[in-house]
């Protein structure tokens, strides 16, 4: 598949007029309601809002997990929805990465192996492979636990694999749900300062859901979204300084 050329616009991911909709036995639920979203390349975009609001819903259909009921999604320049589901799981392994809440590490694992694993997919050579890994591990300062299992590390260092094997696909887009919310209050606030750094860094689109206060304060624009409708966005009046790395 070839990949879809950069976006002359600017524009990594836009959302018009989509709406989803779940058949709960006879009950249909409106989890999005004609939303309109645009996130410019390279941003760094929180979607916030109570639980059952639609963030979440949102954030599956930028990460191709799921796809709108109605409405236009474009992805990098692709108009993901007239993909077929086989070349959609083939573009979302090429330009999309993923941090979760819960980790979602294999247990039986290395860090290191965790973290070359997507690279399968893409990456033929197992000596590149091996070395990507490796060299984003050291880069979110894990360089000296490579061969450790899940289990053997705390969760700020399980989150910061994961924040690795995300990036280590050089992808266009990380979508993020809820990545702090199993941390305590400082390993929050480094992974925030983490994902920042590899952001700015790496150029790097960052779309993340969240009710974490911190989370929310430094993102480069913020988007509520309440009863599956975007009903307020704000954007930073002025960027963030550079990053300056990350201990």
């Amino acid at each position: 598949m070839e990949q879809p050329p950069p976006s002359s616009t600017g524009v990594a991911a836009r959302l018009q007029q989509v709406t989803k909709q779940y058949q709960l036995g006879k009950t249909t639920v409106h989890a999005l309601r004609g939303i309109d979203l645009t996130i410019a390349i390279g941003s760094y975009t929180v979607i916030c809002g109570p639980s059952g609001s639609g963030k979440s819903t949102a954030l599956q259909l930028l990460g191709c997990l799921d796809m709108p009921t109605s409405g236009t999604l474009e992805i990098a320049g692709q108009d993901v929805i007239a993909l077929s589901d086989a070349a959609r799981t083939t573009f979302r392994a090429q330009h999309l990465g993923f941090v979760f809440q819960n980790f979602n590490l294999l247990p039986v694992l290395t860090a290191l192996e965790n973290v070359e694993y997507p690279l399968q997919l893409t990456v033929r050579d197992p000596a590149e492979r091996r070395e990507r890994a490796r060299a984003m591990l050291t880069a979110v300062g894990l360089g000296d636990l490579l061969h450790r299992r899940p289990a053997e590390l705390s969760g700020g260092q399980r989150q910061r694999v994961a924040v690795a094997r995300a990036m280590v696909k050089r992808p266009r887009l990380v979508l993020a749900d809820e990545p702090t919310a199993n941390l305590d209050r400082r390993t929050g606030a480094e992974l925030i300062a983490l994902m920042r750094a590899m952001q700015r860094e790496h150029q790097t689109t960052f779309i993340l859901s969240s009710h974490d206060p911190q989370m929310i304060e430094d993102a480069d624009e913020r988007i509520l979204i309440e009863d599956g409708r975007v009903v307020e966005s704000t954007r930073r009046q002025a960027p963030l300084a550079p990053a300056q790395g990350v201990s």
